[in-house]
This record gives structure tokens, sequence and C-alpha cells, in this order.
């Protein structure tokens, strides 16, 4: 069975070498830390999905997405059934230095992680890719 992927985006801000990413509340990573990030609504391009997104779960509102990677994202229950299929783009954004994040909407919590901090959380793949490439460009 084929299906048709659901538009979702996510938004990475980084401050000094450490990452923002929000306790999920909701499946389909939920108790998994995560970037910002969400469903698409109608009409609304992945830019303004992961801007929109990101402000809701972290009352933050960013700015200057710069589309960083895509992922065709699939779950399955354990009996191999197809239980969700989303396409994510990830996009780095900036926000104002004196922004505080405080968790909101989905977000069951939020802060900043360094990246030996990722490696211990219990994170999505795309996640630890996407910081592990990011602090690679700074190395």
């Amino acid at each position: 069975m084929t299906s048709i992927p659901r538009p979702a985006s996510s938004a990475i801000l980084e401050r000094d070498g450490r990452f923002l990413l929000v306790l999920r509340r909701n499946p389909p990573s939920a108790d998994m830390y995560a970037f910002p990030g969400g469903r698409a609504e109608d009409g609304e391009t992945p830019a303004e999905t992961a801007l929109r997104e990101f402000e809701e779960e972290t009352g933050i509102s960013a700015r200057n997405p710069r589309l960083f990677e895509t992922y065709d994202l699939r779950s399955h229950a354990a009996d191999g059934t197809l239980t969700s299929h989303f396409l994510l783009s990830v996009f780095q954004v900036e926000a104002d230095e004196e922004a505080v994040p405080e968790a909101a909407d989905d977000a069951a919590a939020i802060g900043w992680y360094s990246l030996e901090e990722i490696r211990a959380l219990p994170v999505p793949a795309s996640v630890l890719e996407c910081a592990e490439r990011i602090a690679a460009t700074r190395d």
C-alpha cells in the first residue's frame, strides 16, 4: 500500500552551540525531544508551517527560514501496518537573542541542548542527524 505523505515542517534554532528542543506530548514522536514543528495547515508553504509551529510551541517569533533537509518519515505498527507518513521539511531559523522560549501547545517541556546532550536524549534520528551536521560545520 502506498500512502500520500502529509506535509510537516520543523525549525532549528541554535544559540552558542546549543539547540532548542521541545519534549513532544503527542504522537508520532510523543515523549521524544525534537525541533519545534508540526503538520502543515491547508494552503501553507513548508516555511510558513515551520515559522507558525515554532511560535506556537516556543512563544518565539522566528524569521529567515532556510531549508536544511527534507525527510520521508514513516511509522509502522508492530504488524507492519503504516501508522503515519510525513514529508518533513526542516528549516534553520533565526530569532532575537533576548527571546526566551516557553513550552506551549504540543510541547511538554523546552530547553537548550548541546550535541553531546542530544546524543543521550530520546530523539528522532532526523534530529540527531541535523544537529550533528550543523555541529560538524563549526568544527
